[in-house]
């Protein structure tokens, strides 16, 4: 049997996920990896947003739609749209129909915009925040595992600094996790076993 030909890896006992493949497979692939490009790092911060208040799961379920709604996350697009847009994704039963969350995405569309024309990057902002974990020791419990850290609460700041909105420290630390800035997989995690 090849490698090609091997079943793919099943893990269980994941720190968030089992049970649910969709869930399995943001866990597995996505969460604590590092994010550059700048639209995809737009499109955590968008969903980051939406989440609040609200399961994780619900927006991954949407996820989707919103690509859809929201031009694919291309900031520029995004920043370009108008009171019909507003009412065309208050409309739309596919995303999350919260008028804040749906015009702080379009402010933070401008304000990355703003941020580009300036020679800056989102990216930039976001990993120059990245905390030092050189002593640090992966927590074997969620109970170990911050909302808010010092690095997050500078992140929001200068972010609302920006011109973004609906960034407090919560959902930056959030956004730092979904990007990779921090690895915040469990100790007991497969997908980290053997790694510090």
């Amino acid at each position: 049997m090849t490698t090609s030909d091997a079943p793919p890896l099943t893990l269980t006992g994941r720190c968030f996920g089992d049970g649910n493949p969709l869930y399995e497979q943001y866990h597995d692939e996505e969460w604590g990896r590092p994010v550059h490009e700048e639209h995809a790092l737009f499109e955590r911060f968008a969903l980051e947003g939406f989440q609040s208040g609200l399961a994780w799961i619900t927006v991954l379920r949407k996820r989707p739609a919103f690509r859809a709604a929201f031009a694919d996350f291309d900031p520029e697009v995004v920043a370009g749209f108008g009171d019909d847009d507003v009412a065309r994704l208050m409309a739309d039963a596919g995303i999350v129909r919260n008028l804040a969350k749906i015009e702080a995405t379009i402010a933070n569309g401008r304000a990355l915009r703003a941020l580009h024309a300036t020679g800056g990057s989102l990216d930039a902002v976001l990993w120059s925040h990245a905390p030092d974990r050189t002593h640090w020791v992966r927590p074997a419990t969620w109970s170990g595992v911050p909302a808010i850290t010092v690095e997050s609460t500078a992140l929001a700041k200068e972010l609302k600094s920006l011109g973004f909105r609906f960034v407090g420290p919560t959902t930056a630390y959030a956004a730092m996790q979904a990007c990779g800035v921090v690895d915040d997989h469990l100790a007991t995690c497969p997908s980290v076993r053997g790694r510090n």
